[in-house]
């Protein structure tokens, strides 16, 4: 709701811009060039979120349970197999840009909430993943883990890694969302509203 009511940017929304390129009102390579500025802007962003949620001391809360969960969330995150972050990015950037793509439809701003909410809390609640917020769920756990010294029973805190975050989740986490994005929306719909007919 505030990317799409106040006007920022998030690389998986920007997902949808490939239906401009396949209608001709710009090229792969603006495209491209604006993915890779978003995406970077919100790497920085995420990690600095990351930075003051370990700062404000608020893992603290409940003797530590909050920072428990969320160093947890981290370790289940990169510990996920390569196929399964693959498949669960297209379903969360599928309802992500089906929920951009209904709040464009709307001309008041609580139709725009109640177009994003739905599909927003659907990916969340089913457990997808979404790039941008494992940029900051992922570095809170390591924070945790490394500035913190928490730990918790039964997790290896040595294979969650700055290496791990990028291969085994962020990798296939991007291309995931970049296919449920562009191709199952982006392309879905210039197939059933834009292409040209014959």
């Amino acid at each position: 709701m505030l990317v799409v009511i106040a006007g920022a940017e998030l690389f998986t929304g920007n997902n949808l811009m490939v239906s401009s390129v396949i209608t001709g009102r710009t090229t792969w390579r603006k495209v491209l060039a604006k993915w890779g500025l978003v995406y970077g802007a919100n790497f920085i962003g995420s990690i600095l979120l990351a930075l003051l949620f370990y700062a404000s001391g608020l893992w603290k809360t409940g003797n530590g349970a909050l920072g428990l969960v969320a160093l947890k969330t981290a370790y289940a995150k990169v510990h996920l197999s390569t196929g399964e972050a693959f498949v669960r990015a297209i379903g969360c950037n599928w309802m992500v840009c089906l929920a951009v793509w209904m709040a464009l439809a709307s001309r008041q701003t609580i139709g725009k909430i109640f177009a994003i909410f739905f599909p927003i809390m659907g990916f969340v609640a089913i457990g997808f993943e979404h790039c941008v917020a494992n940029m900051y769920f992922i570095p809170t756990g390591i924070f945790l883990s490394r500035w913190a010294g928490l730990s918790a029973t039964g997790l290896d805190l040595s294979t969650l890694t700055w290496g791990a975050f990028v291969v085994k989740n962020l990798i296939p986490v991007t291309v995931g969302n970049i296919i449920g994005g562009a191709v199952f929306v982006g392309l879905g719909y210039w197939g059933a509203y834009l292409r040209p007919s014959r």
